[in-house]
């Protein structure tokens, strides 16, 4: 059975950094005379007018991501989505189902940690060895908040369960950094890991995703997701709805960053999002549509549910297309397949 293949390239367009207007100055000289006194009326307008003015003055400049820059959001696309990359495929037949810009290689935000999980879990290190938050974890990247702080004591376990679930990024570097060898050598580990299938257009500097020197295309994603997709523990932790996790007195929840994980019409083997400015909404899956494997990378969408509607659009178009096939066959009397 075939669902088809729609293909989209680029454009030639680029897209500039979103830019502010000129501050309206803080002191406004006044003119005429003062007698000293304001009326209410006088001291409301004065109040909305210092309102708008810090308004104005918080604003600050929209940072484009590598996508935009480079044009990718203007291409246009059969299903009208909203990332500027996309690719479909066939997890059993390698079959592409739509392609968009998908040799573009772009910064790939927390989509990072799925290669940090696989290293970990194919090293065989022990799960339940006991591993403390240190300073050298705090992110000094784009100086994100974490809830697990300096000196938390957690397994290895549950630093990959939080690294995978919630995309908890001390969890992902104090993985990286208790590596034997340390966290160069875990590095290196990934890279190696990366070439090992083929991932060539990928590279790795940290195992967060924090740093937007780690890039890959939605063509080497796809080969990532089917690697992990092979490790039961990274398909359990990555689709895991959520998990308490003890820190001193306290017990912390953490939920999934995807919520298709928890709607019914989905069935998702392996998942994991992915944000920073530079790299855009962020997101791979393994899913069952239709009675098919599909392996779904999307990169760089815009707007913070874009790459969910996105993910459902696919969904609905496979779902489509694989109804009327269905139809035509027994119109035909022919048998699926």
């Amino acid at each position: 059975m075939s669902v088809g293949l729609l293909t989209i390239v680029a454009g030639q367009s680029s897209l500039a950094y979103a830019q502010t207007g000129k501050q309206t100055p803080k002191k406004v000289q006044k003119t005429g005379k003062s007698t000293g006194k304001t009326t209410p009326r006088q001291n409301v307008q004065a109040a909305k007018k210092t309102s708008r003015v810090k308004s104005r003055q918080n604003v600050q400049p929209v940072k484009a991501s590598f996508g935009q820059i480079a044009g990718l959001r203007s291409t246009s696309d059969a299903l009208d989505l909203r990332s500027s990359v996309a690719l479909v495929v066939d997890q059993e037949t390698q079959e592409v189902l739509f392609r968009k810009n998908d040799h573009a290689v772009l910064p790939i935000a927390s989509l990072t940690k799925l290669m940090t999980g696989l290293v970990v879990s194919e090293a065989n290190l022990s799960m339940m060895e006991r591993i403390t938050i240190t300073q050298a974890d705090v992110d000094t990247e784009k100086g994100s908040s974490s809830r697990l702080a300096v000196g938390t004591e957690l397994s290895r376990g549950e630093l990959m369960h939080l690294a995978l679930m919630s995309s908890e990024n001390r969890a992902a570097h104090a993985l990286g950094r208790t590596f034997p060898g340390g966290l160069h050598e875990f590095v290196s580990r990934m890279n190696q890991r990366a070439q090992m299938l083929g991932m060539t257009d990928t590279r790795y500097v940290e195992p967060t995703g924090l740093s937007s020197r780690n890039q890959s295309s939605a063509n080497d994603l796809a080969l990532l997701v089917g690697a992990a997709y092979k490790e039961p523990m990274l398909r359990e932790l990555s689709t895991s709805h959520g998990r308490e996790v003890e820190v001193g007195s306290r017990t912390l929840q953490y939920n999934n960053t995807n919520r298709l994980v928890k709607n019914p019409e989905w069935e998702i083997g392996l998942q994991k999002t992915g944000y920073i400015s530079e790299a855009g909404q962020c997101l791979v899956m393994q899913a069952k549509v239709a009675g098919r494997k599909l392996i779904m990378v999307f990169l760089d969408s815009a707007g913070k549910l874009s790459r969910i509607g996105d993910a459902e659009r696919v969904r609905k178009w496979v779902e489509k297309k694989s109804a009327y096939q269905s139809s035509q066959n027994r119109s035909t009397g022919q048998l699926p397949g």
